[in-house]
């Protein structure tokens, strides 16, 4: 399974070309989705589907910015299942995994209702990387951590990131 994950990276490193903004964003966000799952203590079969949609999330990106000169979360959500659908495929992934990476794909921007604990920590994840890229103020922090963060170990790394005095949020 590390193998699948490691050729996926490689997939999208290459899918994004020389784009190392994204790159950069999907491998922070993989990263803190890995942390948050073993933390919370997904059982691997989860864990691992958790790691595959977190490196190929943004994969609607490039269809959705030549379609439609935008890539909104609902577009990125809609013109990303195909592609992913795709690569998983083309690499090997079972067909199970890759329809629940593809539901992820197509729900990284829906935060109402959550899909499950590999939902919820994905978009914890891509919280905390768009948070810190977004220089996000004070106000939109404290709104995610009580709108959106629900993993104990989420909400965490959230405070140690972002929130610097006692009784900010």
């Amino acid at each position: 399974m590390e193998k699948q994950l490691l050729s996926l990276a490689e997939e999208m490193i290459a899918y994004n070309g020389k784009d190392p903004a994204r790159i950069q964003h999907f491998l922070k966000v993989y990263g803190f989705s890995r942390l948050i799952g073993h933390a919370e203590g997904l059982e691997p079969g989860l864990q691992f589907t958790l790691e595959a949609a977190a490196l190929v999330h943004d994969i609607g990106i490039l269809p959705a910015d030549k379609k439609y000169g935008s890539h909104e979360g609902p577009l990125q959500e809609k013109e990303g299942i195909l592609p992913a659908r795709e690569m998983l495929s083309r690499l090997g992934f079972d067909p199970a995994v890759t329809g629940r990476v593809c539901r992820l794909v197509g729900q990284h921007h829906t935060y109402h209702p959550m899909d499950g604990a590999d939902h919820q920590i994905l978009v914890e994840a891509d919280f905390l990387v768009n948070l810190f890229e977004n220089a996000s103020p004070d106000t939109a922090v404290c709104s995610a951590l009580q709108k959106i963060f629900r993993t104990e170990t989420g909400k965490r790394i959230c405070r140690v990131m972002f929130v610097t005095g006692f009784g900010v949020c």
